[in-house]
């Protein structure tokens, strides 16, 4: 029969998984959410910036200058969505390394954890509204009745 673990063995487990609680692991951890909801705003946000554009083309009845912020928007999007992965897999790695535990065991890497697993959902999003962004841009509007 197997001894049981001692109580040092079992105290140093709870004293790392507190130590791995610092303040920057917990900034780390908050970005991840706060990136992939950043992402996915600036990447729909692109929608109402075509829409807006395409109203003010129709109502001056001439095609106008294609706003430059749509693609800030998309990029932008992405780009939060690609760093938030990023963040994740730092932080995963750096928790391991430094206190040899995962990053699920420690409530801000579940927060990281749960928040990465949504993002890598809203990537291809974030990509197909990119695209969304570069074929509309070459396509115009059509103005209607300007008679």
């Amino acid at each position: 029969m197997a001894a049981s673990p001692s109580a040092d063995t079992l105290g140093d487990t709870t004293t790392a998984r507190k130590r791995a609680v610092t303040p920057g692991t917990v900034v780390a951890a908050l970005l991840v959410p706060l990136m992939t909801v950043g992402g996915v705003a600036g990447s729909l946000h692109t929608e109402d910036i075509e829409s807006a554009w395409a109203e003010r083309s129709r109502e001056v009845c001439r095609h106008m200058p294609f706003p430059t912020t749509e693609y800030f928007a998309a990029w932008a999007g992405l780009i939060l969505g690609v760093t938030a992965v990023v963040v994740c897999v730092l932080l995963a790695k750096r928790i391991r390394r430094r206190y040899g535990i995962r990053l699920g065991e420690t409530w801000p890497g579940l927060i990281a954890y749960v928040g990465v697993w949504f993002n890598v959902l809203t990537i291809p999003m974030e990509l197909i509204q990119l695209y969304a962004v570069y074929s509309v841009a070459g396509s115009g509007i059509v103005l209607g009745d300007c008679g």
